[in-house]
């Protein structure tokens, strides 16, 4: 084969492979967000804490990351009214610390787990979705909760906020 057959034919497959993922055969959307058009505003009401354990600033951090993250990566109105076509509201249901790992028959690492109930009313469609968000974070057994929390704090508001707005708006 000549370097022009080879070149034509890396061409071909690269057109045929973004034709195959940009097509509407729904293979694969570069599209993230999905919100009807008709849904314009949304209520974001204040993640209580209901964990065994609370971390009294995590409650106020996730609610204002969440609220952060719908209004500038969508075209969603925040409103406090209480007829938003969009009402979401919650509450922090796990907020554990486990053995995540031993060495030398001692522990090494620590987990963090932390879970998230959601609430999703629709009040154009009379909807409601409800699920659940858990993740671990993984830490050294060596910090104490209080310095293994100030290490994690943005990773855990990072990841719950993402995996709350991907299960919102994603067309998975």
């Amino acid at each position: 084969m000549t370097a022009n057959k080879i070149i034509l034919l890396i061409i071909t497959a690269i057109a045929t492979f973004t034709l195959a993922v940009t097509s509407s055969c729904k293979i694969y959307s570069f599209k993230d967000v999905s919100i009807p058009d008709s849904i314009k505003t949304v209520k974001i009401n204040f993640i209580e804490n209901r964990a065994p354990y609370v971390n009294p600033q995590l409650s106020q951090q996730l609610t204002e990351r969440l609220r952060q993250k719908i209004v500038n990566q969508t075209r969603l109105r925040q409103t406090n009214s209480d007829d938003a076509h969009l009402d979401v509201s919650g509450f922090i249901s796990d907020y554990t610390v486990s053995t995540a790992g031993i060495s030398n028959q001692q522990t090494s690492t620590n987990r963090l787990t932390v879970g998230v109930h959601i609430t999703v009313n629709n009040r154009l469609t009379n909807k409601v979705d409800e699920f659940n968000i858990s993740r671990p974070f993984d830490f050294s057994a060596t910090l104490s909760l209080q310095q293994a929390e100030s290490r994690l704090n943005d990773e855990i508001l990072q990841n719950i906020s993402d995996e709350i707005f991907n299960h919102l708006f994603s067309n998975w």
